[in-house]
Order: C-alpha cells, then sequence, then structure tokens
C-alpha cells in the first residue's frame, strides 16, 4: 500500500474537474482519501451500482446512484474571490 501524501485539499473545498467525463464542472469535495489520494466530490462522477436485496436489514435490491472517487490530481480548487480556478501555495 502507498504511504498517504499531504493534501492541499479539504473538505468543504470547491472544485473545479480539469480531466476526465466531468471536464469543467464545479462541485463540493464531500470526502478526502489521502491514502489514496482521491477525493468525493457532491454530484460529479456518478455511477450506477447494482445491489442485492437484503432481508436482514429489510434493504431492497435495485440499481443505486452514487458518487465515486475522483483523483486529486484531476481537480483545481476555485478561488473563493475570483470563482477561478487556483493552485493553492504552501501556507
Amino acid at each position: 500500500m502507498e504511504k498517504p501524501v499531504k493534501m492541499k485539499l479539504k473538505k468543504g473545498d470547491t472544485v473545479v474537474v480539469i480531466a476526465g467525463k466531468e471536464k469543467g464542472k464545479r462541485g463540493e469535495i464531500a470526502k478526502v482519501s489521502p491514502a489514496s489520494n482521491k477525493v468525493l466530490v457532491t454530484g460529479l462522477n456518478l455511477i450506477k451500482k447494482a445491489t442485492k436485496a437484503n432481508q436482514q436489514t429489510g434493504e431492497g435490491g435495485g440499481i443505486i446512484t452514487k458518487e465515486a472517487p475522483i483523483h486529486a490530481s484531476n481537480v483545481m480548487l476555485v478561488d473563493p474571490t475570483t470563482q477561478k480556478p487556483t493552485r493553492k501555495r504552501a501556507e
């Protein structure tokens, strides 16, 4: 397993996707995973997942839509004042 990296992105930051099928879209970070260097952006990179019914918990089966993680190198932080994508400097 890879060593966790220090990430400059935090939960609640607004980001714009710069690569992939969601290129150009903006969203807010819901979860950050430094171990895999990925972020979960609300409303972006939606996937469909088939689930089985579970009688013990009473959940029904079917197809659910949920967000999948995006690699941190494919998103760029949005400056809150200018609303443009920017690089974050070390503080």
